[in-house]
């Protein structure tokens, strides 16, 4: 193990964890997911776990406040020592009072862990009773309180609500007040940033960051994301295969890695870009006029109304053979719902505006309407990848044999001939023993082999458009760069066009020749990537890229845009980014001006209202 000195004698070491081995009987034998790991977590500072998924991370955390599952096995040897007192074996009632007051957790995935029979303030006020012994009342004074500490919009609305009425964004944010509640001396943050846009995950590093300078908390950071990681923790450890391979002061190992492991992530960071496009390829798809509308019921049975929520506005996006056409902007923006227009996957209260066109191999798509007419696109001539492929493949049924299913209904084939062409493709995307994933299902795989899985699926009917929805979220660095590279491969290969739908700056830095920027349903800056990322024209488009982490600049703040993207119920009248734009003109500000793009160099595109602001 390559390691550095991480205290000095004046560090006061709030948490010393010294020999953790946790292990799983399974079927065939054991496991052991962790392996030997040591560590101290110093006073007030952040101590980072890193690598890939499965090297033992959320294991060793969950070792540390006892919440492990009844089948797993502790080694003898583990100590944890918190504040000067040891942990492990400790009876499970005085764990508990432990956990939720002198050391919280911020979980992955907050829908997961809150209730959602229980209101957001409820559960932070059942929290505060638990350990703090407070009236009912005065908690949930306490409680919103929170709300306004973590900077929740609109916070006694929010006490009243459900978990699921709330935003991605939000959510976390709920997830942080409960583990501040009672004013804990150690943090764990699991992954807290993952799957959230640039911009609120900008929000939610500044505000765990200012909430550790005011209670003096120490944070132990859970994340794959390196650029976090060199940002906001002093010190690191880098596990694999539940082993910690190197450790170190933050930047000392970012610097100078010393394990080939190390060495390996840091390489797999996404940089450099595509190579250029020869000539001027055919046109894979074209869309103009783009408008999608869904027809919102609200209200009593007896006093029904239907309210038009505009997710898409006029959107235009071009593809040609062998692009790589970029799409980015916040969770909300109608990223994924313009590429689900291509495919007609939109819910059943879906309305196109008549003028729309999607054109793929001369024909609007828009204008299909039977089911046979569809399957010409779904799997056939489109292709798409989803953000979480478990949602896409049938839990019962093995990947194979849905593999088999979608290539007899496009392709003029038997089953054999089906059956080799899946298990070639599985094998082209680089997953090992093809035949015997096969035969396996989706639970089966990890998230890199399923999402894998789901790009030879898609790819396995040969199509003219792939759509790539968030494919990366969630993939730690090394499968990223997998997943990155094997897109570039196939682009070329199949000369297919791509639309790659992302919040991941660096990946689209990486894999797109052209980029998209949209806010609220509409285009408001496009043109070839370097253009829009070395130079860009639109406030918004400013917003995300200041929003990323510096690295060559760690000092400097986070700088998260303003405020929060709008309801489309409630959009600001004329230009719709009106209302978070740090510096508008007169006529923006007063909402007399219109949107529309407007080309400032050769294939730079930028909306009109925003030139004179920001």
């Amino acid at each position: 193990m390559s390691q550095r000195s991480m205290s000095t004698n004046s560090d006061q070491i709030l948490l010393k964890a010294k020999d953790i081995e946790v292990g799983f009987p399974i079927i065939e034998g054991f496991v052991q997911a962790v392996r030997g790991v040591s560590f101290d977590i110093i006073q007030g500072k952040t101590l980072a776990l890193v690598g890939e998924s499965g090297s033992g991370k959320s294991v060793t955390a969950r070792a540390l406040m006892g919440m492990l599952s009844e089948r797993a096995v502790v080694g003898k040897k583990a100590s944890v020592e918190f504040a000067g007192q040891q942990l492990i074996g400790l009876p499970e009632e005085q764990l508990q009072k432990i956990r939720g007051s002198a050391i919280s957790m911020i979980f992955q995935e907050p829908m997961t862990s809150l209730n959602p029979l229980y209101t957001v303030g409820n559960q932070i006020i059942e929290s505060i009773q638990a350990h703090r012994k407070m009236p009912k009342k005065e908690a949930r004074a306490e409680a919103l309180r929170l709300l306004q500490e973590v900077q929740i919009p609109k916070p006694e609305a929010r006490l009243d609500q459900y978990p699921h009425q709330l935003s991605g964004g939000q959510r976390q944010r709920v997830m942080i007040a409960l583990a501040i509640a009672n004013e804990p001396k150690l943090l764990i943050a699991d992954e807290p940033t993952t799957a959230l846009d640039v911009t609120i995950q900008a929000q939610i590093l500044r505000l765990i960051k200012d909430l550790q300078v005011k209670y003096g908390m120490s944070v132990l950071l859970i994340t794959h994301d390196l650029n976090v990681v060199r940002k906001t923790s002093e010190q690191i450890c880098v596990m694999r295969n539940g082993e910690i391979v190197e450790r170190g002061l933050t930047e000392e190992v970012f610097t100078n890695p010393q394990h080939p492991y190390t060495q390996h992530l840091i390489r797999s960071e996404p940089k450099g870009s595509p190579p250029p496009l020869q000539g001027d390829p055919p046109s894979s798809l074209k869309g103009d006029q783009i408008r999608v509308v869904f027809k919102i019921r609200h209200g009593s049975f007896f006093n029904r109304k239907t309210e038009d929520l505009v997710a898409v506005n006029d959107v235009s996006i071009k593809v040609r053979q062998s692009e790589s056409v970029g799409v980015v902007g916040e969770s909300g923006s109608g990223k994924s719902v313009t590429a689900k227009a291509i495919m007609q996957l939109n819910p059943g209260n879906t309305k196109y505006n008549d003028d729309a066109e999607i054109i793929l191999d001369n024909e609007n798509v828009l204008r299909f309407t039977s089911k046979d007419d569809l399957k010409k696109i779904r799997g056939g001539k489109v292709s798409m990848i989803f953000q979480e492929p478990m949602a896409s493949f049938a839990p019962a049924i093995k990947i194979g044999a849905q593999m088999v299913e979608q290539l007899l209904i496009h392709k003029d084939i038997n089953k054999n001939e089906a059956k080799e062409i899946s298990i070639n493709m599985l094998q082209r995307v680089g997953i090992a023993d093809a035949e015997k994933r096969f035969n396996q299902y989706a639970f089966e795989l990890s998230g890199g082999m399923r999402q894998r899985a789901m790009i030879a699926m898609a790819l396995s009917t040969m199509p003219k458009l792939l759509l790539a929805d968030e494919p990366t979220t969630a993939l730690d660095v090394t499968i990223q760069a997998q997943v990155i590279n094997l897109v570039k491969d196939i682009i070329q290969e199949y000369q297919m066009g791509v639309i790659f739908i992302t919040h991941d700056l660096g990946v689209i830095a990486q894999i797109a020749d052209d980029v998209a920027v949209m806010y609220l349903g509409s285009v408001v800056e496009k043109g070839p990537v370097n253009k829009i990322l070395k130079n860009p024209k639109h406030p918004y488009t400013k917003g995300l890229l200041e929003a990323l982490p510096d690295v060559n600049n760690l000092d400097a703040p986070l700088r998260p845009i303003p405020g929060n993207i709008p309801s489309p119920l409630d959009r600001p009248s004329a230009c719709v980014f009106r209302t978070r734009c740090p510096n508008p003109c007169d006529n923006c500000r007063n909402g007399n001006t219109e949107m529309g793009l407007i080309e400032v160099e050769p294939g730079h595109w930028v909306d009109q209202c925003c030139i004179n602001c920001g």
